[in-house]
């Protein structure tokens, strides 16, 4: 039985003062969940406010993820963070190829590979992130890209290092534009990434690993999503800035 695994990307929002005060107003309202074990919840803070937000959740189970990681271990590379600083200051999971990490900031598979491979040499646990564009959906390629996405992402990693990485599907369409896949079609996909896993590595692997739906979710759609077979949880964009829709989503998740 695949736990349930409820995670908040603030993406570039809050401030030092908004950001604690989100954490601790989530923090006190899923202490049900934290008390029951029965969920995994994290929370992506800015890289900024990383060290603060990690302080207020000290004394619940709520995890912390970064938003982005570089895969040097350290060095001349001005502006980036290592793993290694994101372990130090308590992170635990990172995100990795995100959406708009791709699109927006051009990033490669090829590198988002070296990030995840990185991550997981240093400790942390990758969230690995894939989905197409609505251009790429229209023209039947969700599958062709997905693939693409998994398999380079995953390159040159074992079976043994695959199951520290969790799989978001992001169906890019449906970031941040009111719309939602449906249950259905967001199932499909999860149930093809399963699938494509265990060819990839093996029926053991596919059926532990957890895969997340990212694509505006929120309260209203999140006991449907999550009621699907293959989808073990949801990455929240705009619902994980405000604590009640947060909680709810986390509560739908028990």
């Amino acid at each position: 039985m695949r736990k349930p695994f409820v995670a908040g990307n603030w993406k570039m929002n809050t401030d030092s003062y908004t950001s604690v005060e989100l954490a601790e107003r989530i923090a006190s309202g899923a202490m049900e969940a934290a008390a029951s074990g029965s969920v995994t919840v994290v929370v992506c803070p800015p890289f900024v406010y990383l060290q603060s937000v990690t302080k207020a959740l000290s004394a619940s189970s709520i995890g912390v993820g970064a938003q982005d990681v570089y895969y040097e271990p350290k060095g001349a590379f001005t502006g980036e963070i290592s793993p290694s600083m994101l372990k130090d200051i308590g992170c635990t999971y990172c995100l990795c190829g995100h959406s708009e990490r791709r699109h927006v900031i051009g990033e490669t598979d090829e590198l988002i590979n070296k990030k995840v491979t990185a991550s997981i040499v240093g400790g942390l646990l990758p969230i690995l992130c894939v989905g197409e564009l609505l251009s790429e959906r229209e023209a039947s390629q969700t599958n062709v890209v997905v693939t693409r996405h998994l398999k380079n992402g995953l390159a040159g990693l074992s079976a043994e290092k695959v199951s520290a990485v969790t799989i978001a599907y992001e169906p890019v369409w449906a970031i941040g534009t009111g719309l939602t896949a449906t249950p259905q079609q967001a199932q499909e996909v999860h149930n093809f990434i399963r699938k494509l896993l265990g060819q990839m590595y093996n029926d053991q692997l596919a059926e532990e690993i957890r895969i997340l739906y990212g694509g505006s979710a929120k309260p209203n759609n999140a006991a449907e999503l999550m009621g699907q077979p293959d989808i073990d949880g949801l990455l929240v964009g705009g619902a994980s800035l405000k604590a009640d829709d947060f909680l709810a989503i986390i509560q739908t998740a028990m």
